[in-house]
């Protein structure tokens, strides 16, 4: 694992998008990325391990991978791939249109849940084009209407990617599910600010009872350890790439004190934070 100095910004990219094709082996000396953009990874061809956050995971041929900005994103050194990577900024995301947005919330705002997508047959023959029309797209002359004929070809993407996920397939429609979406969105804006069910329960004018029973049916999870999880893989992300003190770490996400958010965080870890932070460091071990 490489130290928090290897740990480097992704370049900004123009209009917030970008689509290439990759063709290479990742030399010996790679470095880890903290993510500026969502990111869509289809691999057609693949050896070697891809790390997202703590997460590592051994490459194959055609499969998808989501990675939302903010996440850790690295491929070990030795690794080869054949790939088309999309990066979009939300930004860019706005001129797709709004019958979209549900896709995205959920693929990215609960990425751990979606991250590796392996493709059927008959999915990658619907994808690969897609892919494909909307590299060629990117490498034309500049018009005015570029942008949102980029746009476009992302939203299709995401939505043919959204009807492969499991957690998309049934009751895509179904109003619980609706709910539930909106739950992981407000999360993903809010999670910093507000750590109890009951805000995020009056926001969608329901009760939190309520909001704790559909999320356990759409996701076998309580709304209350959704939350949580989202506060612990961003104090992971801070512990291990960050030179950030605890303390600072701590009020950056809201707890009232250090004290606070160590017993927070041993609860739902078995290790406190300091802890984490030097097994990572020491031994390349995430916590």
């Amino acid at each position: 694992m490489l130290p928090i100095s290897h740990i480097l910004p992704e370049q900004e990219l123009v209009s917030s998008f970008s689509v290439k094709h990759i063709n290479n082996t990742i030399p010996a000396v790679s470095y880890s990325y903290r993510l500026s953009y969502h990111r869509v990874l289809y691999v057609e061809r693949g050896k070697g391990k891809l790390q997202i956050d703590d997460l590592e995971y051994t490459l194959a041929d055609q499969e998808i991978y989501l990675a939302s900005k903010g996440q850790i994103f690295k491929l070990k050194a030795g690794s080869s791939l054949q790939a088309f990577e999309i990066s979009f900024g939300d930004c860019f995301w706005e001129k797709a249109p709004a019958s979209a947005s549900n896709c995205k919330a959920v693929l990215f705002n609960n990425t751990a849940a979606n991250q590796h997508i392996p493709l059927q047959a008959k999915d990658r023959e619907e994808l690969h084009p897609l892919f494909l029309l909307l590299l060629q797209e990117s490498e034309k002359e500049t018009y005015v209407n570029k942008p949102d004929a980029l746009a476009a070809y992302l939203k299709v993407i995401m939505i043919k990617i959204a009807n492969v996920n499991a957690s998309l397939v049934n009751g895509y429609d179904n109003h619980e599910n609706q709910l539930y979406r909106q739950f992981i969105e407000l999360i993903s804006q809010q999670y910093r600010e507000s750590h109890e069910v009951a805000d995020y329960a009056r926001q969608m004018g329901i009760t939190a009872r309520k909001l704790t029973d559909l999320s356990k049916r759409c996701s076998g999870k309580g709304a209350k350890e959704i939350i949580n999880g989202q506060l612990i893989a961003e104090a992971k992300r801070s512990l291990q790439f960050s030179s950030l003190p605890v303390k600072e770490i701590a009020y950056s996400l809201n707890f009232s004190s250090p004290e606070q958010f160590s017993h927070f965080f041993k609860k739902n870890t078995n290790i406190s934070p300091v802890e984490c932070r030097t097994s990572f460091l020491q031994i390349g071990i995430s916590c």
